[in-house]
């Protein structure tokens, strides 16, 4: 006896492996990573005692957060105590606390003040993520962290056109393939 099925019937050991997923729309990075982000937060506010709604948060929690946030942090950043304090690569290690970067929290940041206006949370102007004591916090670690590496941070800044520049154009391919050669 032969046990063949017919072909519009799969046998047991191949049934799960012709299965058509639906097609989802592929989400972007960004897009992931503000979901994780705004996710992370809710839990946060969740673990707060007494926990803290949506609804009720404010710039305080969000600098809570962020100060939360420096336990799992990967930057060293010298006390002004510490040898090492304004060195760009010191010589050996030290005690200093690892901190989150700067950037990573300025990145952060953005893309949970896009989550926020995204769930409801109201126009840009009410959006505790954009509040002026989030903006002067994220300057202070900026700044902070430049001084313990010593390594001022300096805002770039674009040069003003003369009447003399001569705009040349460039073939964007060549110039491109260019710069991944380097």
């Amino acid at each position: 006896m032969s046990s063949h099925n017919p072909p519009d019937q799969p046998s047991s050991s191949n049934s799960g492996r012709h299965k058509l997923q639906p097609l989802l729309p592929q989400v972007s990075r960004y897009e992931s990573q503000k979901s994780r982000d705004w996710n992370t937060f809710l839990q946060y506010l969740k673990t707060l005692n007494p926990p803290v709604t949506t609804s009720r948060f404010e710039h305080t929690h969000v600098l809570s957060f962020l100060n939360y946030l420096d336990q799992f942090g990967k930057t060293k950043v010298h006390n002004q105590a510490c040898v090492f304090f304004g060195q760009p690569d010191p010589p050996s290690p030290c005690t200093c606390p690892l901190k989150q970067a700067w950037g990573s929290l300025d990145a952060l940041i953005g893309r949970l003040r896009a989550a926020y206006e995204e769930h409801g949370g109201g126009s840009s102007h009410s959006n505790p993520f954009g509040n002026g004591w989030i903006r002067i916090h994220l300057r202070e670690v900026r700044e902070s962290q430049a001084k313990a590496r010593g390594i001022p941070y300096r805002k770039k800044r674009k040069r003003k056109k003369n009447r003399n520049d001569v705009v040349v154009k460039r073939d964007i391919s060549k110039s491109s393939s260019h710069n991944h050669n380097r």
